[in-house]
């Protein structure tokens, strides 16, 4: 699917301005392009899945160092590529990985826009339907959903319970309302 090059260009500024909406345009939209590359890599749904995030994690976190004269989806491919590369490093070395207080302080500055279509999708259905519905999600998306929805859990506070970067919350919890709207839209 070729993406509008306008469209693209006016979701990248508004994403370098904070906007959450923006982010979701992007992480939509370039989701299968960097899962691709990286199942081709992997060869393992999971550890792609995984790398994607950290991925989008990474781009929304850096994007205001995007430079327009290149290709995004390119710029994506690349960290992409730099995550995987760390990844092995890492399980060579076996050094964990670990977020400084200024990425963790970033990352609250990125507005949290509520309630988004998919949040208002959420609320809206029957409450036995959707934990249906929401068993039909990979275990770490019902997770993340069942601690931000049920348990109210701010992205902090979810960060500390699994253990992972706050960025990679965000991502998975976009990802996880994306995945439980279109479930809820296909029954």
């Amino acid at each position: 699917m070729e993406i509008n090059k306008i469209k693209l260009q006016e979701n990248i500024t508004k994403a370098k301005n904070g906007n959450q909406a923006a982010f979701r345009f992007l992480l939509n939209s370039f989701w299968g392009a960097v899962y691709g590359y990286q199942l081709k890599k992997t060869k393992s749904e999971n550890e792609a899945e995984d790398i994607t995030i950290q991925t989008f994690s990474k781009a929304f976190d850096k994007i205001n160092t995007f430079d327009d004269k290149y290709v995004f989806k390119t710029w994506l491919i690349t960290i992409s590529k730099n995550v995987f590369i760390d990844l092995l490093r890492k399980k060579n070395s076996s050094i964990a990985f670990e977020t400084t207080k200024e990425q963790e302080e970033k990352v609250l500055l990125v507005a949290d826009e509520s309630p988004t279509p998919e949040d208002k999708i959420i609320r809206e259905q029957n409450l036995a339907k959707l934990l249906r519905d929401i068993k039909q999600l990979k275990p770490k998306y019902q997770e993340v959903i069942q601690l931000r929805y049920f348990q109210e859990l701010s992205y902090k506070e979810i960060s500390e319970h699994i253990n992972e970067p706050m960025n990679n919350v965000k991502v998975k919890l976009l990802r996880a309302k994306k995945l439980l709207s279109e479930i809820i839209k296909k029954n």
